[in-house]
């Protein structure tokens, strides 16, 4: 057994009651450890990349306090320092194999690692580190790791303590023999380059914990454990995920007899006498990056993916994938070398290097292409709309960008579309950063007060869609009252507009005054309103715990409305109850009254119809789709509504709408129009949200004249709604591993998306028929990497999909009931993951494990209600009795 003398000695008498003695004279011997692994989340350590780094250390006081014996300085060296494999390796994937320590490090690091630090402790906390000045950061950081293990206290408690780490909430527990130390990696300040996805669904969860356990014989130190997690994983898949586990052991070896002690009052002057080169540095580890040294240039690595970018490969994972790897790229580059490319690229590519330039969100990023594009040049509409979606989904946008945005819009812009564009995306900025608690900042406040004041000024109907646009991406608590004034006294299209912006509202947003307005919209006790705009009122009451006698008010009014609406009402009343919907307990009370629920309101004839059904439900995330389409009574479509959610156990992500919504198109079949419904225009547009952004709406005509031109010169081909490359997941950590590399966990998501959809009539056929067609291809990519300049290892996984959505509506109104079908197809979808585990040397070699996984998810076309599968049944059955007939 080792001398309890020669042992850090932890004198409980006064005033030695917080920290560890050394002894006078003595030179303590340590082994030192400190691994790293990197593998999946729930793999073995035995299996994991990573490396290990070993040394002895000493160990002797230099000093101490002739005024206080709990204010000591004590010398660490680091001697007879090895790299070598965590785990064993076989020769030929040995990468440290026939490599000396100084031919893997470095002389210069090998020196400086082994060169002396030190600390001076002060009840067992480390008050001052000294070291050379301006030595290599990687190596230095090391020996901060080394120094931080030698802090400790030796009662129970919890204080904020500066280490390596930062200054981070630290707990100590002691028992016995033994002593504890947690450390709230989560509280440390520390600056490192961090930002999440906006929407919780798409981002990374992410848990780190560190435990240092201190055992004690005889109240002296034993040995010292350290241990670090972290871990990464996928929001949407869980599996897709990574952990980085770092490991430092201490151990005594033996104590021999040391140096005296340096007579002096202050720690100053004992650190000139031994060598003046020593400074106070701080102990929270300083950033450092190794430099790739082999990576190509901005243009060199845009020339290599270029052709997976062209436009007709946007539907392919390849296309998100190089997407992602661009804005990697772009994130390191300087504006000269980003305008260079954009100056130089042709018109097909070039709206996906905008794109990739915009999702990249860096000021040099954002500098360039504000630089490149004209807002008072029309020709480069294109390009102008590409860059203001792709801001409208930024993952971390900045108050810079918004400022910025708005500048444009207080400024000329050349197309009244892209004028609107502007001020939507700006709402969709306004609650980002509100959402990240920036509704304050100066920028966020001014586009706030243009958008609340341009609407109350605006005297256009086209003005005064745009600004509720705004709103409805913005979703301001202030807006509300604007929002229910225009829902309940505008015409048309603004009060539909109104109504589906406040349906976005959280339902705790939604006070009295709102359902008391959706009530008087919906039984119309003030004014005639639309059939789109009462259905709206109805769900924002059925959405937000309606009382017993709102839901009582709405069945009884089913049987008095226009006979679709009926048949609509009724269709939403059942789908709330087969699935099961918040507000379906209330319904169901309501339905024990014989006065609500009869054969006669419940047998109401009709096409409308409202469904919602599951897509998937899996352990992480469930997502449902929801299609209802309401018509007017003379079977022309007046509002088709697709939607897409994705949601977990807190929160939910509205992934995709797609509205098609026609009016005032009786007059092509002579027809009489719905009540309220006389005086409308002829119009038919559609509406898009993309993950929870309100995209401008596309019309496909507005007019009567404009109708019949468009129908004449028809081609039956899809109008595009959305194309181009969205950054979904973005999610950057770097980490400060307390053993002093640094560590960091990127995962990127990119969608190539195409949306598209048209209306067709014939009036020889007396036929009507809506198609909304949703391709896309996605791409995830994760990196987590341990650096220590003179080795890497990390381990890298990609999960790629690919697949295309289809909702078909065919109506056919030469009777009445007109046949509907309703169809909702997925395509097959290939799903593919690999997963590489890496160690590396800046010489080159290398070794790699990988691994990879193929599926196909089947196609498959979606169930709605049985109604509408007899209607199709019908449809398709005289169609093909049509065919046989002809001649």
């Amino acid at each position: 057994l080792v001398n309890s003398k020669m042992l850090f000695v932890f004198a409980f008498q006064t005033g030695h009651t917080t920290g560890p003695s050394l002894n006078n004279d003595k030179l303590y011997k340590f082994a030192y450890s400190a691994e790293v692994y990197v593998d999946r989340v729930k793999a073995s350590l035995q299996k994991s990349a990573g490396y290990r780094i070993s040394s002895g250390v000493d160990v002797n006081l230099l000093w101490r306090n002739p005024d206080n014996d709990d204010d000591q300085l004590v010398k660490i060296t680091m001697k007879d320092v090895q790299v070598e494999n965590v785990n064993e390796r076989p020769a030929d994937k040995n990468i440290f194999k026939g490599k000396s320590t100084e031919k893997i490090i470095g002389k210069e690091y090998l020196e400086t690692l082994q060169r002396p630090i030190m600390v001076e402790l002060v009840r067992g906390k480390i008050k001052t580190f000294y070291s050379y000045q301006n030595e290599p950061g990687f190596a230095q950081n090391i020996k901060r790791g080394l120094a931080s293990l030698f802090q400790l206290q030796l009662h129970s408690g919890s204080s904020r303590e500066v280490d390596i780490s930062g200054k981070c909430d630290t707990t100590y527990h002691v028992r016995q023999n033994q002593v504890t130390k947690i450390k709230d990696l989560d509280s440390c300040e520390i600056e490192r380059k961090r930002f999440t996805s906006h929407n919780r669904i798409l981002d990374v969860s992410t848990k780190a914990t560190s435990a240092t356990v201190y055992v004690l014989e005889d109240s002296f130190i034993k040995s010292i454990k350290a241990e670090e997690n972290f871990v990464f994983a996928l929001n949407y898949r869980r599996k897709t995920g990574a952990k980085i586990v770092s490991k430092q052991r201490l151990e005594l070896k033996s104590v021999q007899a040391g140096t005296g002690l340096i007579a002096a009052k202050q720690v100053a002057g004992v650190i000139k006498t031994l060598d003046p080169n020593y400074v106070a540095i701080p102990l929270e580890a300083e950033p450092v990056k190794s430099e790739c040294k082999k990576c190509p240039s901005l243009s060199e690595h845009w020339k290599n993916i270029r052709e997976q970018m062209h436009p007709d490969k946007l539907s392919k994972p390849d296309a998100a994938k190089s997407f992602l790897s661009f804005i990697q790229n772009i994130r390191k580059a300087t504006k000269e070398e980003i305008l260079k490319i954009i100056k130089s690229e042709n018109k097909e590519l070039l709206p996906q290097v905008v794109d990739a330039v915009t999702s990249a969100q860096t000021p040099e990023s954002l500098e360039a292409v504000l630089e490149f594009l004209d807002f008072k040049d029309a020709s480069t509409f294109i390009l102008q709309e590409r860059f203001l979606y792709a801001c409208g989904f930024a993952s971390h946008p900045s108050e810079t960008l918004l400022k910025s945005l708005t500048e444009k819009f207080k400024g000329d812009v050349a197309s009244q579309e892209i004028r609107e564009t502007l001020v939507i995306v700006m709402g969709a900025l306004i609650r980002k950063l509100c959402d990240r608690d920036g509704c304050k900042l100066p920028a966020v406040m001014e586009a706030k007060r243009l958008i609340l004041n341009r609407l109350e000024k605006a005297n256009k109907d086209d003005n005064v869609q745009m600004y509720l646009l705004a709103l409805k991406n913005a979703l301001l608590p202030e807006a509300i009252p604007v929002l229910l004034k225009y829902a309940e006294s505008g015409e048309g299209p603004i009060s539909s507009l109104a109504a589906t912006a406040l349906q976005r509202y959280d339902p705790s947003f939604l006070t009295k005054e709102v359902k008391e307005t959706m009530n008087r919209i919906y039984h119309q006790t003030r004014k005639i309103h639309e059939k789109t705009v009462r259905t709206t009122a109805a769900a924002i009451i059925l959405n937000s715990n309606p009382s017993y006698m709102e839901v009582k008010n709405i069945l009884l009014s089913i049987g008095e409305l226009p006979m679709e609406m009926n048949k609509y009402m009724l269709s939403m009343i059942q789908d709330i109850l087969r699935f099961e919907m918040p507000s379906s307990k209330t319904v169901r009370q309501v339905l024990k009254d014989m006065r609500a629920h009869n054969y006669d309101r419940f047998s109401k004839m009709g096409s409308s119809s409202a469904y919602t059904g599951y897509i998937t439900r899996g352990p992480d995330v469930s997502s449902t789709y929801s299609l209802d389409i309401l018509y007017s009574g003379s079977g022309i479509l007046r509002r088709s509504n697709m939607n897409i959610r994705v949601f977990d156990r807190s929160t939910d992500l509205h992934a995709i709408q797609v509205v098609l919504e026609a009016q005032g198109l009786e007059s092509i079949i002579a027809a009489t129009p719905d009540e309220g419904e006389e005086n409308l225009d002829s119009f038919a547009g559609m509406s898009a949200i993309l993950f929870g952004f309100q995209l401008r709406p596309v019309t496909f005509f507005q007019g009567y004249g404009d109708l019949m031109s468009k129908m004449l010169s028809a081609t039956g081909d899809p109008m595009n709604v959305v194309k181009g490359l969205v950054l979904l997941t973005d999610f950057l950590q770097e980490i400060q591993l307390q053993s002093g590399p640094t560590a960091s966990a990127e995962f990127m998501g990119g969608l190539a998306i195409d949306i598209s959809g048209g209306m067709e009539f014939s009036l020889w056929y007396r036929e009507s028929k809506t198609n909304v067609k949703n391709r896309v291809a996605m791409f995830v990519a994760g990196n987590t990497e341990v650096d220590s300049f003179f080795v890497k290892t990390g381990m890298e996984t990609t999960l790629e999909t690919e697949t295309a959505l289809d909702f078909i509506s065919t109506v056919q109104f030469s009777q009445y009931p007109f046949l509907v079908c309703m169809q909702m197809d997925r395509v097959d979808s290939p799903f593919r993951t690999h997963m590489t585990k890496y160690e590396s040397l800046p010489s080159g070699r290398r070794y790699t494990a990988r691994r990879g996984k193929a599926a196909t998810l089947a196609g498959n076309e979606y169930p709605l209600h049985q109604e509408n599968s007899n209607m199709c049944k019908k449809v398709f059955g005289a169609k093909s009795d049509s065919a046989g007939s002809w001649f």
